[in-house]
């Protein structure tokens, strides 16, 4: 495939720049002017057409292949969200609008967005209120950290430095609490996946500060000794985080709120289908319950007795901004705008195919490949090629080979704490034949790995690249492309 670059021919033109209106005295200084022409490509429309498009061909995308991909499973983006989103009365409205003087009559429709998700939230959750200004799930899990750290410190609870974090949860819990200032203390699973509670009875002492939790786990199980995990944790005035990465194999099911929870941020693009391609944009609402409601960032969108909306910032307790505005707006109108669709019993109905397509997946692999955690599962299941490196296989390997059929491979070697781990989720939007086909080919690549082993370090076939080496890329990485020098 040639580069864009490879494609120059001296001269050639796909676009040419109007007359400058910049005024003459307005030029950089000489000494800031470049001094030779860019070395861009020259190439023409349709050239840079073809390319583009050609590029674009080659990438694996939830709406072009089955993408299994556990934890932060890529979901399908629904197209009429997008249009809804697009609207001028959303995408045309400058966020600075609403302080402006007789702005806030302007953008009551944006402000009712944002006051009626929030309430939607609290009921999916069983929460008392929200902050939609995180940008990413990550986010929303440091802010809730500063909530855990605002209270502490208004309690007087100077001792308090250790968050416990399961083994099991979203891996970006100790990174976010230690950029919080805290200190991790790790919990193992038990032999079921669930938390090993003598361990966390060792723990507990008066200087946690909280716990985080991701519920469904990253193993797919539900914790079954939430009750008794919470009692601990609160005993010694402890803030209990929930992670919800996996908020949608609950919807309709139980509550984080009604589970002993205080804290929750929501992956708005797991549970409710707006976009997080490219590692963003993002949005991480954070939900609290009553002890923590005075320290959410502000601003905050009130509803008047007469029925119109404001904002009001005058919340002495709360932590600041956390974000630019209110958050990243035209995704939470394309989560609002899904919910609206789908209403109470639709959204119940996601979590029932959220579980049912993952357990039809784990019943159907468990025969092949070994199975972490014999039970049933939520979203997802975590399977280990164990069997398949015995014969000189590796997860890496199966994942490979699954490009060269159209799949995108399901998340490998997380849990860290499973060896040869793939973590396979389907999500809720996935059809039966679809399903059918990734079982069908997994089979394939075990009893090719009984046949055939040796064959698995030449996939995929099919790609521009075939093998890198892997630690190499990651260590060594190339950002951009220069040309060779002409001699």
């Amino acid at each position: 495939m040639q580069l864009i670059f490879e494609r120059s021919v001296q001269g050639r033109r796909g676009f040419r720049f109007g007359d400058s209106d910049v005024p003459t005295k307005a030029q950089v200084p000489l000494k800031y002017a470049r001094q030779e022409d860019a070395p861009l490509p020259e190439v023409s429309e349709l050239d840079a057409v073809r390319h583009y498009t050609h590029l674009s061909q080659l990438n694996f995308s939830i709406d072009t292949h089955f993408y299994p991909l556990g934890s932060c499973t890529m979901k399908y983006n629904p197209k009429f969200t997008e249009s809804i989103a697009r609207l001028a009365g959303f995408a045309d409205l400058h966020p600075l609008l609403p302080q402006l003087a007789g702005g806030e009559k302007l953008t009551q429709g944006a402000l009712e967005v944002l006051y009626e998700l929030e309430q939607w939230m609290c009921e999916m959750t069983g929460f008392k209120a929200f902050t939609l200004q995180p940008l990413a799930g990550a986010h929303g899990e440091l802010t809730g950290l500063m909530l855990m750290a605002a209270y502490h410190k208004t309690k007087g609870n100077t001792k308090k430095r250790y968050v416990i974090i399961p083994d099991s949860a979203h891996g970006t819990n100790p990174a976010s609490a230690a950029i919080a200032g805290y200190q991790t203390v790790a919990i193992p699973s038990n032999k079921n996946g669930g938390m090993d509670l003598e361990a966390l009875k060792a723990a507990v002492n008066d200087e946690v500060a909280g716990l985080m939790m991701t519920i469904p786990s990253t193993y797919g199980v539900f914790e079954s000794n939430i009750e008794e995990i919470a009692r601990l944790i609160h005993s010694v005035d402890g803030i209990m985080y929930y992670d919800g990465a996996n908020l949608n194999a609950m919807l309709g099911r139980c509550r984080p709120g009604d589970l002993g929870f205080d804290v929750m941020h929501i992956n708005t693009h797991k549970t409710f289908t707006t976009p997080h391609g490219g590692g963003g944009p993002g949005a991480g609402p954070v939900g609290v319950n009553a002890k923590l409601e005075k320290f959410l960032p502000i601003s905050r969108v009130i509803k008047r007795s007469g029925g119109t909306f404001t904002l009001n910032y005058d919340y002495p307790d709360s932590i600041g901004y956390v974000a630019s505005f209110y958050g990243n707006f035209a995704l939470l109108v394309r989560a609002y705008a899904y919910m609206l669709m789908l209403g109470q019993e639709g959204l119940i109905e996601t979590s029932h195919h959220a579980v049912l397509n993952a357990n039809y997946l784990m019943t159907k692999l468990k025969k092949h490949y070994k199975l972490c955690f014999d039970r049933l599962c939520m979203h997802e299941s975590v399977f280990s090629a164990s069997r398949q490196a015995a014969r000189g296989v590796h997860a890496i390997d199966i994942a490979k080979f699954l490009i060269d059929q159209q799949i995108h491979p399901p998340t490998v070697y997380f849990p860290i704490s499973v060896s040869e781990a793939m973590m396979i989720e389907p999500t809720e939007t996935e059809s039966k034949q679809t399903m059918d086909h990734f079982v069908e080919k997994m089979i394939e690549a075990d009893e090719l790995s009984k046949t055939n082993p040796s064959i698995f370090k030449e996939f995929p076939k099919t790609m521009p690249i075939s093998r890198p080496d892997e630690v190499k890329a990651a260590r060594d990485v190339k950002i951009s492309y220069f040309l060779p020098d002409a001699d």
